[in-house]
């Protein structure tokens, strides 16, 4: 059973902090999927878990043995890189092979594993070929296949589709989700900054951010109930609106109050101590709806754009303020520059208060 286990894990570059206090628990046969803005340490962290960077402090333990000094190749992982690292003057065959006849394995073992790596990932025709006559979706396969043949107890993908373009990045996605079905007990942990990817990839996600973790839940979780005004706009796309507001009715049903005079209600649960405290209220654009008056937001539609499936309308909300979205199904022609309102129901309503979502307080 491989279980992996990061507690108060920190890294430094000298007087820099990259993260700090990383307590994270991966039990075999998940899927964990890191994300977060550019330069938030997805990568480090997958790097300090392969031994390719040093934790500068806690403990990283994998089936329960503390391995912080204990060399890459000893750890019993292997990784995926986002470009692909063939060697190009092998086959197929050969490069996947290779890290097998490095370790002497017996020359039978090699050839079966590299036939039932080549098996799943659908590459047993290609095993004779070089890299230069693959696709790179066949070739991001080859070296997912050096991978597995190693028999590793954990799976490490830093962001192995980025150089794919878009017909291949979905076909490869469909690939590895289909090859985690096929190996239910392989443990992987997987980098990407494409949402796409990690909400139809993962049991859980860890969004980083800030330097640590801004929340650990699996896709729906994240999408349904963000612990933070962060990940409520990180999550999902176009990003949920925040609507500034005070709340002015308490109870299982609050009453927020919007700057502009719209009147709103949540079913996020709220005492008289609430009263007049200063919020945002959170919507996703896919929740809204058109109403003839009122409503959680609205007023003249700036900008549209028809994607055929939806239509997204942009409301300006101020000079320095992001636009605020709706995203309606179907094909709605003819509402730039009319005047419209928008709704949600209460269950779409979220409220946030110094960031956070008042659901989760203590």
């Amino acid at each position: 059973m491989t279980d992996l286990n990061l507690t108060n894990v920190v890294k430094s570059y000298g007087d820099v902090n990259v993260l700090n206090d990383i307590n994270l628990d991966i039990k075999q046969g998940e899927l964990i999927v890191f994300v977060g803005p550019s330069g938030c340490g997805k990568s480090t962290l997958l790097r300090m878990i392969a031994g390719l960077e040093k934790i500068t402090d806690g403990t990283l333990t994998i089936d329960g043995k503390v391995v912080n000094d204990v060399p890459p190749a000893q750890r019993g992982i292997a990784m995926v890189f986002q470009s692909y690292a063939l060697y190009p003057h092998m086959t197929v065959r050969d490069n996947m092979a290779f890290a097998l006849q490095i370790a002497k394995k017996p020359k039978a073992e090699i050839k079966e594993a590299v036939e039932n790596a080549a098996r799943i990932l659908q590459l047993t025709d290609y095993l004779d070929r070089l890299p230069k006559a693959l696709s790179g979706g066949q070739r991001q396969r080859v070296a997912i296949g050096r991978a597995i043949v190693r028999d590793p107890k954990v799976y490490l993908f830093d962001e192995p589709l980025s150089n794919l373009d878009a017909a291949l990045r979905v076909a490869t996605r469909i690939e590895i989700a289909q090859l985690k079905e096929a190996m239910p007990d392989s443990t992987m942990i997987y980098v990407t900054h494409d949402q796409v990817e990690a909400m139809t990839l993962a049991t859980r996600i860890v969004v980083l951010a800030n330097k640590g973790i801004a929340q650990v839940g699996t896709p729906l979780e994240l999408y349904e109930t963000p612990k933070n005004e962060f990940v409520a706009q990180f999550i999902g796309s176009p990003a949920m609106n925040l609507i500034a507001g005070e709340i002015t009715g308490t109870g299982a049903v609050t009453t927020v109050t919007l700057q502009d005079g719209r009147v709103t209600q949540s079913n996020v649960p709220t005492t008289d101590a609430d009263m007049g405290l200063s919020v945002n209220v959170g919507v996703r654009p896919e929740d809204m709806s058109v109403v003839d008056d009122g409503g959680v937001m609205g007023g003249t539609v700036k900008f549209t754009e028809a994607l055929g499936e939806v239509t997204q309308l942009y409301f300006e909300k101020g000079e320095q303020d992001e636009p605020l979205i709706a995203k309606l199904p179907g094909i709605h022609a003819g509402l730039r520059g009319k005047t419209i309102s928008m709704t949600a129901p209460p269950e779409k309503i979220h409220i946030f208060h110094d960031g956070l979502s008042l659901l989760y307080r203590d």
